[in-house]
């Protein structure tokens, strides 16, 4: 995600809580909206947390400023409330469920680029201070690896510099050190864990418009040795996509833009770490971007794709190709965030219309 003052420079944020009941013909979905945020936000976070309750953390709001303002949402009746706010307000932030429960939220941007770390307890309802970052970003990734370290990727740092190097982060000493440098720098890139612990890292952008360059080169990083390494090219360069990985251990990569913003796509890539290389997958009905982390594996292995379009997406991965479903949401809202509740239901929440126009709304895809 960009900064919000710059690459989402005119974005008006005007609260649409017009309530949607929309019911799904293919059963035996329904997606309807069940609540409304205290605050209308996009480019947030939301975290389902071990209770299943979901963490809405920062973002920005109407006149585009950062917020500090988090919520917890309740699926057990559908209600939302204001808890206790972060330290300092923050956009383009990341936010990492640890595996004791805890949520490591790291970065972003409110003015100035962030080092800041601050953890959610949900045991106290309340953030403490961590460790800081050793290099100020917003709009990196964050991957949790499998011995509970905290990888962060790319970004922008301070004068707009757009960043090339990553960091590895500790959550039981709160030190960061840096973890190898990629082959180019990188903002709205993907970065997915692999089967093996690798993570691959996906397209991106450098550069303002109208030098912005988009990519379609991949690379792997090993925790192990701590370098990254080539892992082909894309055949579409993307940027503002969105990667899941599948059942099968294989990296779906969805939707995005081209270097302009103005070319969206409605096509997907594999990409097959056995071959190391990328293939075309199933396109979508509709074209997606500003969609990373709303896309959800489900626990058959279908894939979800939520947002950047008024319909929901479902690829049968059995069937190998992509159905709309037919409720439909008020906007094409982008930036928005996703969470899977613990009954299979999903949550969407937030983001802007192409209006520029933020919504409070939350919905929730009914799944039986």
């Amino acid at each position: 995600m960009s900064v919000v003052r710059l690459l989402l420079a005119g974005l008006g944020v005007a609260a649409a809580t017009a309530a949607l009941a929309c019911t799904l013909t293919g059963p035996p979905e329904t997606l309807e909206q069940v609540a409304t945020l205290q605050t209308a936000r996009a480019a947030h976070t939301a975290t389902t947390l071990s209770s299943g309750q979901v963490l809405v953390v920062g973002g920005m709001t109407t006149s585009g400023q950062s917020v500090a303002t988090v919520e917890l949402f309740d699926p057990a009746d559908d209600t939302i409330r204001e808890l206790a706010g972060l330290a300092e307000p923050r956009v383009g932030h990341t936010a990492t469920q640890l595996p004791d429960g805890r949520v490591l939220v790291a970065g972003g941007y409110a003015g100035e680029y962030s080092r800041s770390v601050e953890v959610f307890d949900p045991a106290t309802g309340r953030f403490g201070r961590a460790g800081p970052l050793a290099q100020a970003r917003s709009g990196q990734t964050a991957t949790l690896l499998p011995d509970g370290r905290v990888l962060f990727i790319g970004g922008v740092g301070p004068g707009w510099t757009f960043l090339d190097g990553a960091e590895l982060y500790d959550p039981a000493t709160g030190v960061s050190e840096p973890a190898g440098s990629m082959s180019v720098a990188r903002e709205s890139h993907t970065a997915t864990l692999l089967a093996d612990g690798r993570v691959l890292v996906v397209g991106g952008h450098r550069g303002r418009r109208p030098e912005q360059e988009a990519h379609a080169s991949a690379e792997l990083f090993s925790p192990e040795t701590r370098r990254f390494e080539p892992a082909g090219a894309l055949g579409t360069p993307r940027h503002k996509h969105d990667a899941v990985r599948l059942a099968d251990g294989r990296v779906l990569i969805i939707g995005g833009a081209d270097h302009s913003d103005r070319v969206h796509f409605a096509t997907t890539e594999i990409y097959d770490p056995a071959q190391g290389r990328f293939e075309p997958g199933p396109s979508m009905a509709n074209t997606r971007y500003k969609i990373a982390g709303t896309s959800i594996v489900l626990p058959g292995g279908d894939v979800l794709v939520t947002s950047g379009a008024q319909s929901l997406e479902l690829l049968d991965v059995g069937r190998w190709s992509f159905r709309a479903l037919p409720g439909r949401l008020p906007e094409a809202y982008h930036f928005a965030a996703t969470a899977s509740l613990p009954d299979g239901d999903v949550l969407i929440a937030g983001g802007y219309s192409d209006s520029n126009e933020n919504t409070a709304g939350i919905w929730r895809l009914r799944r039986s």
